[in-house]
């Protein structure tokens, strides 16, 4: 009578162990990668310009430009240029008071983030001005003091994109913001250094990135709300590789309430949703072509991207686990011990690798005390996150941007 739950179950299970397996491969490489850059034969050869939107950012304005003057880098090897978008209040006069160039945009239609840079970096095209590389940083930011150092000799070893670890500035400062700390320390951090070490491409954070020029100008910058994610995948469809510099650190400001998180993390859901239907059959294809043509890098590059997209948001992931186990552990044995007892323990042993995974990425990234006590409000953040990705699912429409909700000072 059981028979068909158990084995739907069991294939269900068996779809959320594949999900589970690559990421404890992905946290063992990650456990025996390097995690500093020679810096030995760096001589400052780069000379970056750094792009900073900006839309009513007064406030946070003034310490990025502030930390970024403060660089250990040489003063005249970088130049920042903030765009100011739509504006209506001193953005443009704070970010020329602060040493930027400031080339202020006024478009109704076209909003948001993307659309500025893309903007911007057409600009700077027509403008020639001289570099090598583009930095582009978001408004909230503040970024280590080695930042460009280390990106220097990223470039200078031949690499073309380079990702910044992109992490959460005071993460104590309330549980909800912790939560998000633990989940960057995963996906931001744990994943791209896994995935680099295994030869895959450590994808693009939308802040904390860095281009080679000629890079850039071969390939259009994306005005999507996720202009990050399909940039990553314009340029390893075209079999370029984006690495992972973890010792170069940029903190952002998150919200310090789940509710002032709301429009940021639908906009990724939805965007992500988006980027998923788009790209996995490209990806597909793509591994197809390179393992037939015996380009076995290649390939593993395209799987392991194709994987980031079918992976869940870890909180989904998690709750259908925790869902399918207590399913497991309900349902009748009827005539078939042997098949219920096999789902009961491929379910314990899937929450048994996530509770690895997310702990190895707390480790990784020594995390303080506080964050270790905020998964206690994980539940909380489970279930916030599963009506999120409900309604972004539930949508069709392309998603509007709209400004993620800054604290109080």
């Amino acid at each position: 009578m059981y028979t068909s739950f158990h084995v739907a179950l069991l294939l269900f299970l068996s779809v959320l162990a594949t999900f589970t397996g690559y990421l404890l491969l992905l946290t063992l490489a990650a456990k025996r990668a390097a995690r500093t850059t020679n810096l030995s034969k760096t001589n400052f050869p780069q000379k970056f310009l750094i792009l900073i939107p900006a839309h009513n950012e007064e406030r946070l304005l003034p310490s990025v430009l502030e930390n970024l003057s403060r660089l250990d880098y040489p003063s005249d090897q970088y130049e920042i240029h903030v765009v100011a978008d739509n504006c209506t209040d001193q953005t443009a006069v704070i970010a020329q008071q602060g040493g930027a160039v400031v080339h202020e945009r006024q478009d109704a239609i076209q909003r948001g983030k993307g659309f500025a840079l893309e903007w911007l970096i057409n600009r700077l095209w027509e403008a020639n001005i001289p570099h090598t590389a583009i930095v582009i940083l978001d408004a909230d930011t503040i970024v280590s003091p080695n930042f460009l150092r280390v990106m220097d000799a990223h470039l200078s070893n031949g690499e073309r994109a380079v990702q910044a670890y992109y992490a959460v500035r005071d993460p104590a400062r309330s549980w909800a913001i912790s939560l998000r700390y633990i989940a960057l320390a995963a996906l931001h951090y744990l994943r791209p250094l896994g995935r680099m070490t295994l030869g895959g491409s450590a994808g693009l954070k939308g802040n904390g990135m860095v281009f080679a020029s000629d890079l850039m100008k071969k390939h259009q910058w994306s005005a999507h709300l996720t202009e990050d994610i399909e940039f990553h995948m314009q340029l390893i469809l075209a079999g370029e590789r984006v690495t992972f510099a973890p010792d170069a650190m940029v903190e952002a400001e998150m919200p310090d309430t789940l509710h002032g998180a709301q429009t940021q993390n639908a906009r990724w859901e939805r965007g992500r949703l988006e980027m998923a239907r788009r790209y996995i059959p490209l990806l597909w294809q793509g591994m197809m072509r390179a393992w037939k043509a015996r380009q076995p890098r290649q390939a593993y590059m395209l799987f392991d991207a194709m994987m980031e997209h079918l992976i869940p948001p870890f909180s989904i992931f998690a709750a259908a686990s925790g869902f399918c186990l207590f399913v497991a552990l309900l349902l009748p044995a009827g005539n078939l011990p042997l098949l219920k007892n096999t789902n009961v323990l491929l379910g314990m042993g899937i929450i048994l690798g996530q509770i690895i995974y997310t702990l190895a990425s707390l480790s990784l990234v020594k995390a303080s005390s506080s964050s270790y006590k905020a998964l206690l409000y994980a539940p909380v953040f489970i279930l916030w996150k599963i009506g999120l990705y409900l309604k972004a699912f539930s949508k069709t429409s392309e998603p509007e941007w709209v400004r993620t909700a800054r604290n109080k000072p």
